[in-house]
């Protein structure tokens, strides 16, 4: 069967219309466990605790599943078994021939599932040679929770946790959010959470609150922080982003190389001082010629100083 995208996914949700086996795969625990819960969403609230099911791998045996699976759902269409860190299940502790029957039952259940349950497989790390998991692979919706496949998508998981969490982001919050943080769910869940931290109370989140408190994910800095800050000779900007990468972990050394591509976007006549400036700073880290952080924001000041100058200097020519 082929892989099923998690928007995909969230359209059979939002229908409820799902089918009998899912298999959810990814690094991100935190994401799995966030999508298996938007199964359980989908019964009433009031019915969950006699349709919905969560199982834990390590605790459970065959028997477990096949039982739960064949309750029938009660005033609700269908019955949610969620089985947590399933790769316990999947692959027995250790080889006996109890546990080869209990593989042979387990593959007989994934072969021919009650038709009135959901059950979810949430899966840690697999050993995707064993039978067993080879026929789950085949015979269920397999949905990778660990990828972001566009901008758009990651949008669509912003607004949907946003909304889960009462963070009200309105759309210039969200474009802003996934711009800083790119396509990454760890660095989009983080900078989520700390927003709804900095701005409880507001009745809205906007693209302002994003930028004063989410800082920007490394591939995103060069081109929307501290380098475009200093190309619009916005120095408060400037070191405001360069407080936010430092303190959010960002090496100097790394800060330092989009100090130097700033330095290139200057004017032609001051790119020559700009580098220079660039060097020393360098020069000063690797020496420890002063405290990093110090040292960063004398460049950044002496950055957006040479790019006042230069505007200066035309403005008295024309």
């Amino acid at each position: 069967m082929p892989p099923l995208s998690l928007a995909a996914l969230r359209k059979q949700l939002a229908l409820g219309e799902t089918g009998s086996l899912y298999m959810l795969l990814g690094e991100d625990d935190a994401e799995k466990t966030a999508v298996a819960g938007e199964f359980a969403e989908i019964v009433d609230e009031g019915l969950r605790a006699f349709n919905v099911d969560r199982l834990y791998g390590a605790e459970m045996t065959v028997d477990d599943l096949t039982q739960t699976a064949a309750t029938l759902p009660m005033m609700a269409p269908r019955r949610i078994v969620l089985i947590l860190e399933a790769e316990k299940l999947l692959v027995p502790k250790r080889e006996s021939k109890a546990a080869e029957e209990d593989q042979e039952r387990l593959e007989q259940f994934i072969e021919d599932p009650p038709d009135h349950a959901t059950v979810v497989f949430v899966c840690g790390p697999l050993d995707l040679r064993r039978r067993v998991v080879k026929l789950l692979m085949k015979e269920a919706q397999v949905v990778d929770c660990g990828t972001i496949e566009d901008e758009a998508d990651a949008e669509r998981w912003v607004k949907t946790r946003a909304a889960r969490m009462g963070a009200p982001l309105d759309a210039g919050a969200v474009r802003a959010l996934v711009r800083r943080a790119g396509a990454d769910l760890v660095r989009l869940r983080a900078g989520l959470e700390r927003l709804a931290l900095y701005a409880m109370g507001q009745p809205a989140i906007t693209a302002e609150d994003v930028r004063q408190a989410v800082p920007a994910a490394p591939e995103a800095q060069a081109d929307f922080g501290i380098a475009n800050a200093i190309s619009r000779n916005d120095a408060a900007e400037a070191i405001h982003e360069l407080h936010l990468a430092l303190d959010a972990g960002a090496p100097p050394f790394f800060v330092l190389g989009q100090l130097r591509t700033a330095a290139e976007r200057l004017p032609p006549a001051r790119v020559r001082h700009g580098i220079e400036a660039v060097f020393s700073t360098d020069l000063a880290l690797k020496s420890s010629g002063g405290e990093p952080r110090v040292l960063l924001e004398r460049l950044v000041v002496e950055l957006c100083s040479s790019h006042k100058s230069q505007v200066r200097n035309h403005k008295s020519q024309t």
